[in-house]
Formats: structure tokens, sequence, C-alpha cells
């Protein structure tokens, strides 16, 4: 028996040429659509605060500790309230394991003026040297 080889007619396969993308795009924008609707149940609670504003802001990188004063006078490291005495406990042992830490205070623009010099003397009791004050930049 003789092969035919390149002689048109039977046994002839055509190519795929062409890819079909429109299960992949289905895929995609299902998995779009799950992050989407998980992605609020993932975020942490913002501790609302009203910060305020100035022109010239920058930003600061490296090990820091979140301090957060509500107008209330609640006051949160790294989003849990604590006392005078939680945030040194805890400033002491960031500074063990960063010497190079540094403190940014947010104050709601409401919070007294008193309760954010002592956050700031808290701070520099502790051994913190550089810490900021957080604001929103104005635009």
């Amino acid at each position: 028996m003789a092969a035919n080889i390149g002689s048109p007619g039977e046994g002839d396969e055509e190519m795929i040429s062409g890819i079909n993308v429109t299960p992949l795009v289905d895929i995609t924008l299902v998995l779009l659509i799950i992050f989407m609707v998980t992605a609020s149940y993932i975020v942490k609670e913002a501790i609302e605060v009203d910060l305020p504003r100035a022109a010239h802001a920058g930003e600061a990188s490296g090990s820091t500790l979140a301090l957060v004063l509500t107008k209330e006078g609640t006051v949160y490291l790294d989003g849990v309230p604590c006392t005078d005495a939680e945030v040194r406990s805890q400033v002491r042992q960031a500074l063990a394991r960063d010497r190079g830490a540094r403190a940014i205070i947010s104050a709601d623009q409401a919070a007294r003026h008193g309760e954010v010099v002592h956050l700031i003397d808290l701070m520099k009791g502790e051994g913190v040297s550089r810490f900021a004050i957080n604001i929103e930049k104005t635009r």
C-alpha cells in the first residue's frame, strides 16, 4: 500500500490558525468580580480622623509606629486602642527590633492640642527621635 503524501482530497486536516480567547476572557472577568466583592471583607476598618491640610507634604519610609488620636481623646497604636502604659511598652519593643523606628502621629483636627503634645512627649521619652505629624495635602 502506498501512502498519498501531499495529494489533495482525502485525509487532509486543516491547521488550527486561530485561538479562541473567549473562555479566557470569561474566566478573567469572573475572577475580577470575585476579587472586587471579597476586597471589602479583606480591608481593615479605618479609624475616621479629619486630618489638617498642608500645601507641602512628604512621605516617610522604613519602620514606623502609627499613632492615631481621635477627637474623643482615644489613642490607637497600629490600629489597636491603647493606654499610655501600653503605648510605652509597644514603643520599647519596636525600638528593640529597630533602633531607627519612627513614629507618625495622626491627630484629628478637633483633638486637643495638649493631648497631641502629650503623645509627642511620650514618644520622645521612650527614645523615638524621629517622628512626624500626619497631614492631608491640600489640592
